[in-house]
This record gives structure tokens, sequence and C-alpha cells, in this order.
């Protein structure tokens, strides 16, 4: 389909809704063709549901019993610990 800059500036949106369907767009200034919209091969951005289990694999995650452990390690040391820790050298 050929259009012209006006019309192109009208209807921009439907006209990238057909380029991306597969259909060629040719934008024309004073009846010569100037542009041609096509889609971008491989869009940058990915969907955020995608996203979901990126890191699946790549990180470990503390069973019950180490969460405990830790929550008992964190408690002793804020009820038990130094008021003023000794300082490093």
């Amino acid at each position: 389909m050929e259009v012209n800059v006006h019309h192109a500036k009208t209807h921009l949106s439907k006209l990238i809704s057909a380029a991306e369907s597969g259909e060629e767009v040719i934008i024309a200034r004073n009846g010569k063709p100037a542009v041609k919209l096509v889609p971008v091969a491989d869009p940058v951005t990915k969907p955020r549901r995608e996203m979901w289990g990126a890191w699946e694999g790549k990180i470990a995650i503390p069973s019950d019993a180490e969460w405990k452990a830790m929550d008992k390690e964190i408690e002793d040391e804020m009820v038990n610990g130094p008021i003023f820790p000794a300082e490093r050298s």
C-alpha cells in the first residue's frame, strides 16, 4: 500500500499494524516513494510474563530448616551479642 505523508500522519497506528502483519507500507512525498515501514525483526524487550523463572537454577533458595537456623542465629546475635562489638583492625 502506498500513502501520502498527510494520510500517514493521520493513520500512523493503523499503518504500523499493517506493516507488522506483513503488508508493505510505503509513504510517498509529492507522489514519489520516500520511506517504507517495516517491522523490527527482533523486539528488544520481552513481556514481563516471560521473565518469571529467569533466575531458576541460578540461585539456591534455603530450605525451611535453613531459614529457621538463620533466624535463630540472628536472634542469638541480637539478644546475646555485644552492644558495641570489638573494632576490627
